[in-house]
């Protein structure tokens, strides 16, 4: 097997599924982050994104020998992912509380290259951070989706069609809708 960066995700997929361990591992490394924060911007609580994770890792565990390189294995996991999201919704909408320091923090603000030299510009900066999760967690769960595959996992339109289930056009659609709804939000 060649070094982790010289290997691409689809032929450690395939590696893995022969039993190689170390493959799951690289993997495993490579997509924690972008996953963890899909579903934590899907479900706006830690908790809830705790447990969709490591459901999302056990069902990968329990069919990577089912995985074919036909799609990338990335999407396949956002796919896991984004079907225990809606399974969730679908048993019980979840109460998303955006002030109550649950979702992701917003980014410190640097003015003049000091953090919190400009206390109105800090202020300011964390107010627009809460008003943009509270706008994206009001989305419908279908733009919400579509945008948070879009923005936090870089995903094509194909490939965000390929991970819900919609065809192209639908998730143009969504997303449209999904960024108008925000920008009237932020004003």
């Amino acid at each position: 097997m060649a070094a982790d960066g010289d290997s691409s995700d689809e032929q450690l997929a395939l590696a893995w599924a022969g039993g190689d361990q170390a493959a799951f591992l690289r993997l495993y490394a490579r997509h924690k982050g972008r996953l963890y924060a899909f579903l934590l911007r899907s479900l706006g609580r830690r908790d809830a994104a705790d447990d969709c994770f490591q459901d999302t890792w056990a069902r990968a565990i329990a069919a990577h020998r089912r995985w074919r390189p036909q799609a990338r294995f990335s999407t396949w996991l956002l796919q896991i992912a984004h079907n225990l999201v809606v399974d969730r919704f679908r048993r019980q909408r979840p109460m998303v509380s955006i002030d109550d320091g649950d979702g992701p923090a917003p980014p410190p603000v640097l003015v003049d290259g000091q953090p919190g030299s400009d206390p109105a510009a800090a202020h300011e900066a964390l107010e627009q951070g809460r008003r943009l999760r509270a706008a994206i967690a009001a989305l419908p769960l279908e733009q919400r989706t579509a945008l948070l595959l879009r923005l936090d996992a870089e995903l094509s339109l194909e490939e965000i069609a390929e991970v819900t289930g919609a065809g192209r056009e639908t998730v143009k659609s969504r997303l449209r809708y999904a960024m108008d709804k925000l920008r009237e939000a932020m004003g």
